[in-house]
């Protein structure tokens, strides 16, 4: 039996007053995804337990079948174990976004959405400046990097309440710097980065061409490592994963999952979704599991940009899942499962809470004859888990009994 989960990240809404009070699912030509909801079945999950900050980490822990409550430590972690840094039990590990600001105002949460390369020499310059034998800074992809404070740099350093960049844009940095003991430390760096960075040659040609300059640091999301069971210890599969940003493909490696990096996967709207889907295809030769993330519809509603979500959808659909359906159109031993991780409503710019829509179709699962796939759809559904963790188990091992 091969299974395979396709998330599209933030691709959950609210309804929308230019779409006819629709949702961009719904208002999106997804003929891949409703032929799941016409011929397999439709739930509800809830992958963000109350107390927790919705967000992909919390999310996609808890759609791998593992509980946040009991593994999540913070973003961090997450995003060094795919970048190989090696975490001491006391070390904590903080998500850098490289932002763009203007005076007391975030304006820009990635830099332009700044290039890999460019944002490399950036970081680069950044270590060279702040870093020292306790902070160490470590360039990722895009406006995603990591800092890492070594043991003995502040012991409250892990509780410091710090707050995503996508979810102040626009708001005063003043108003939103991080908060408790040890803050301090966190604030005179970013401070300083924000006088290294300005006068960098890259971001001084970035305004000639009208372009966000990368001239700020933003930390938030740290945490210890987390100690996990590995995916095929837990469900007895071994398999792959498939994503352009940091913190699935760290989660991945964390699971004991294979990590697959697709040439032209760039975690925006440019993504290379139909070489996504044929990586997976070509990993279920030898594999039994596979995990492909699609990040493009997430960024669209941080940017609050509707025509760009309905759109990644769409690709989503037809070049991902579409991709996937054909080659196992004539094929008996599979399972499919479609999900976003949590909602992204272009309305907020950020992420909610609330449960998430999900179909499943393939060997043994039992046709309920849904409309199609959408939000509204799947609350017509008695299936649902208040626990999000608990879909995975249902998934691989029930979907086919019920």
């Amino acid at each position: 039996m091969k299974y395979i989960v396709l998330v599209c990240d933030g691709m959950s809404d609210y309804p929308i007053k230019e779409l006819g009070e629709r949702t961009p699912i719904e208002a999106a030509k997804t003929p891949n995804m409703d032929f799941i909801a016409k011929h397999g079945r439709l739930g509800r999950a809830r992958t963000i337990p109350a107390g927790f900050t919705p967000g992909s980490d919390v999310a996609q822990i808890s759609i791998f079948g593992y509980d946040p409550k009991k593994y999540y430590t913070g973003r961090g972690p997450l995003e060094a174990a795919n970048l190989g840094v090696q975490l001491e039990d006391d070390d904590v590990a903080f998500r850098c976004n490289l932002v763009t600001v203007s005076a007391d105002k975030l304006t820009d949460y990635s830099a332009g959405h700044i290039s890999s390369k460019e944002a490399g020499i950036l970081i680069k310059f950044i270590d060279q400046n702040l870093g020292t034998n306790r902070i160490k800074f470590y360039s990722g992809i895009s406006y995603r990097h990591l800092m890492v404070a070594k043991r003995g740099t502040d012991e409250h350093l892990e509780n410091v309440s710090c707050k995503p960049p996508h979810d102040i844009t626009g708001q005063k940095i003043s108003a939103n710097l991080p908060k408790g003991d040890g803050s301090d430390i966190l604030i005179k760096l970013m401070d300083e980065s924000r006088s290294i960075l300005s006068k960098h040659e890259i971001n001084l040609v970035r305004i000639d061409l009208k372009e966000n300059p990368a001239n700020m640091i933003w930390l938030w999301g740290q945490g210890k490592r987390p100690s996990m069971p590995k995916f095929s210890e837990k469900y007895n599969l071994a398999g792959s994963v498939i994503s352009a940003v940091d913190l699935i493909k760290g989660l991945g490696k964390l699971l004991g999952l294979e990590v697959i990096n697709v040439p032209g996967a760039t975690g925006y709207y440019d993504t290379n979704y139909e070489g996504k889907a044929k990586a997976a295809l070509k990993s279920l030769e030898n594999n039994d599991f596979v995990f492909v993330h699609v990040e493009a519809a997430d960024e669209a509603g941080h940017n609050g940009d509707l025509r760009e979500k309905i759109t990644a959808i769409e690709r989503f659909d037809q070049l991902v899942l579409g991709t996937i359906l054909q080659a196992f159109k004539h094929k008996h031993n599979f399972r499919i499962m479609v999900l976003p991780d949590h909602a992204t409503p272009v309305s907020l710019k950020t992420h909610i809470g609330d449960p998430v829509p999900f179909g499943i179709f393939g060997q043994d699962v039992i046709a309920r004859g849904f409309l199609n796939y959408s939000e509204k759809e799947a609350q017509k559904s008695d299936l649902y888990f208040e626990k999000g963790h608990e879909l995975m188990d249902f998934f691989i091992k029930d979907a086919g009994k019920t």
